[in-house]
C-alpha cells in the first residue's frame, strides 16, 4: 500500500456483489463498479461538506469532468467490497480524488478510480470557488497516493 495508515482516508462505501451485478463471464460488470464508485463519491463529498442540502441551499452542483478506472482483480457474486477514498488535490474550483475498492475479507485491491470534479453554480452552469470551510475539510482528507504504482496492471 502506498499511503501512510489512516492518512486522509475514509471508508465511503461497503456493500455486496449480487448475482445480477455479474455479466455473462461471471464477474461484476463495469457498470456496477461505476455505480459503487459513484455512491462512494457522494459519501466522500458529504464528509467534506458537499451535502445535498448544501448543493440545494446554495444553488451549487458538482460536475465530473474526468474519471479513470483501473481494474485489478475480478469480483464475483457474494463478495463484500469496501471503498476508501482520499483527496489528491484541492484547487479553487476543482477537487481530484481517489477511490480504492477492495475485497472486504482478503483486502485485495479490486479497482482504483481517480476522479476530477468541478464545483459549479447550478444556475449559471459556470465553475465557482469552493467555500473556505469546504476547502479546509477537503484538504484535511489529502492523502499520499502513487497513482502510477497502483494503476499498473
Amino acid at each position: 500500500m502506498s499511503v501512510a495508515a489512516g492518512q486522509g482516508w475514509i471508508e465511503t462505501y461497503r456493500g455486496a456483489v449480487y448475482p445480477w451485478h455479474c455479466d455473462h463471464m461471471g464477474h461484476m460488470n463495469v457498470m456496477w463498479y461505476v455505480g459503487k464508485f459513484d455512491e462512494a463519491t457522494w459519501n466522500f463529498f458529504s464528509a467534506v461538506g458537499i451535502t445535498p442540502g448544501y448543493l440545494r441551499d446554495n444553488e451549487r452542483a458538482m460536475a465530473a469532468v474526468q474519471q479513470n478506472i483501473t481494474y485489478k482483480r475480478e469480483l464475483i457474486a457474494g463478495d463484500v467490497v469496501a471503498v476508501r477514498s482520499g483527496m489528491l488535490e484541492v484547487r479553487d474550483k476543482v477537487a481530484r480524488f481517489v477511490h480504492e475498492m477492495r475485497h472486504a475479507q482478503t483486502g485485495d485491491l479490486s479497482a482504483v478510480c481517480v476522479l476530477t470534479g468541478v464545483h459549479m453554480d447550478s444556475q449559471s452552469r459556470k465553475s465557482t470557488p469552493f467555500p473556505p470551510d469546504i476547502t479546509q475539510r477537503a484538504r484535511a482528507q489529502l492523502c499520499n497516493y502513487d497513482i502510477a504504482k497502483e494503476q499498473t496492471p
